[in-house]
């Protein structure tokens, strides 16, 4: 009897270390899971923060668009060809920032999204719809130079063919 009552000590001094062991690797890896989720948690948040200074600039780069095509506009009224030019390209310069605004912020977007399907928490869900918005302004601020930018290209080629047709 006091051979079994050995053994019986014996594995229960193997399963109490098993169980130590166990232990240790949950702490392990909760510790690991943890920075993990807070590693996530700080991306959603950088890109969030991304796509919405990406639609900001986006909206800037709209509104240079704006500005340059009422400059070429302006200037192709007088007979300054040189400065419609000018701001045609400068318009065309601003629709070119916007759409890489609006592709910046799709892409950090689409960050957030990705930190969404691995941490499943209502911050990132908030985020990533943040992100998305700011995606979708800016898009819609590029959409704005490229229509601006197009409107300072034809006053300026208005100009042109009506400098051609006075000479």
């Amino acid at each position: 009897m006091t051979k079994d009552l050995q053994n019986i000590y014996a594995k229960l001094v193997i399963l109490e270390t098993e169980v130590s062991d166990l232990r240790q690797g949950y702490v392990i890896i909760n510790r690991r899971y943890s920075n993990a989720l807070a590693s996530l948690k700080d991306l959603t948040a950088l890109a969030t923060e991304a796509a919405k200074r990406s639609a900001n600039g986006a909206i800037k780069a709209a509104e240079a668009a704006k500005n340059a095509s009422t400059a070429a506009t302006e200037a192709a009224a007088i007979p300054v060809l040189t400065a419609a030019d000018a701001a045609a390209d400068a318009a065309s310069a601003a629709a070119e920032s916007a759409i890489e605004a609006a592709a910046a912020a799709a892409a950090a977007s689409a960050a957030a999204a990705a930190a969404v399907a691995e941490q499943a928490e209502e911050s990132s869900i908030v985020a990533s719809a943040q992100a998305a918005e700011a995606t979708k302004i800016a898009a819609v601020a590029a959409t704005e130079a490229v229509q601006m930018s197009n409107l300072a290209s034809e006053a300026a080629r208005a100009a042109r063919i009506k400098k051609d047709l006075d000479q």
